[in-house]
């Protein structure tokens, strides 16, 4: 099939199922991990392995994720940046949120206000 935009999906399985369906799932997926590992949180680096313990780590990072992609959705809607060729951004709206607000907490790396660091933290607590 084609994509709205002209590029093809091409998907090859011996099931007769919904099969779009489930790779469109799936692939959200797999950027899901991306972002908790290298792209992101590099969630691999703590080898946590304990079941108790992970559980309360992804919860965390998950509430990091979600602030770092809201974040990154209300900067591209104060300043969009250009897209690519392609059609897609050039930075996932997660890493740009993420970028953001590692400037903002670490205070050796960017010149923030005040209000701008207000205005991250209402961020967190509509999550």
């Amino acid at each position: 099939m084609r994509t709205a935009n002209g590029d093809f999906v091409i998907v090859v399985s011996d099931q007769a199922s919904d099969l779009l369906t489930c790779y469109g799932k799936r692939w959200g997926i797999e950027t899901l991990f991306g972002c908790f590992k290298r792209r992101g949180f590099d969630l691999e680096a703590t080898h946590v392995v304990a079941p108790e313990r992970l559980s309360r780590l992804l919860g965390v990072l998950t509430l990091a994720f979600c602030w770092a992609y809201v974040s990154g959705t209300w900067l591209f809607e104060r300043e969009p940046w250009a897209l690519k060729k392609h059609g897609r951004l050039m930075v996932s709206l997660f890493r740009r949120g993420l970028d953001w607000l590692q400037r903002l907490f670490l205070p050796l790396c960017g010149n923030y206000s005040h209000t701008q660091a207000q205005t991250a933290a209402q961020f967190l607590s509509c999550t």
